[in-house]
């Protein structure tokens, strides 16, 4: 990685990201920003690799439903990395919630669903560690 401030983040495109076809949208607008992708996987979600990802949320109301959102389906798994990465992905994909989401974010302008918002991202270097090694070895993980 180049740079002091450069770091890396765990980005999944959720299913219903894949099924809309916006998966290239998305990509570019990583791109754009500058973030170079890492790796990247185009996956079928096992209840358990779900589960391991939201693990974090466990016992909420809301647990059960980002499982069932997304076990059994597509989704498409990245590391991306670049200056302060983990905040910039954050700001590009907007709020949690995709109504209160700004115009001009990835679910300001393509969401509407909360529970599935077509986007998660690490939220945290720590969430990272724990969230990339669901889906990816170290040596997959390859700069170029």
């Amino acid at each position: 990685m180049a740079g002091e401030d450069a770091e890396r983040t765990f980005v999944m495109l959720k299913p219903s990201c894949v099924e809309k076809g916006f998966i290239g949208e998305v990509i570019s607008r990583f791109e754009r920003k500058g973030l170079r992708i890492i790796q990247l996987k185009v996956v079928k979600m096992s209840r358990e690799k779900a589960e391991e990802l939201y693990k974090v949320h466990y016992g909420k109301p809301f647990y059960e439903g980002l499982i069932n959102v997304i076990a059994g389906k597509t989704v498409v798994a990245m590391i991306l990395e670049g200056r302060k990465a983990i905040g910039v992905v954050r700001r590009l994909i907007g709020a949690t919630d995709p109504a209160e989401a700004q115009p001009g974010t990835i679910r300001g302008d393509l969401a509407i669903n909360l529970t599935d918002n077509l986007v998660h991202a690490s939220d945290s270097p720590e969430s990272y560690q724990r969230e990339y090694r669901i889906f990816f070895e170290d040596e997959e993980l390859q700069t170029y």
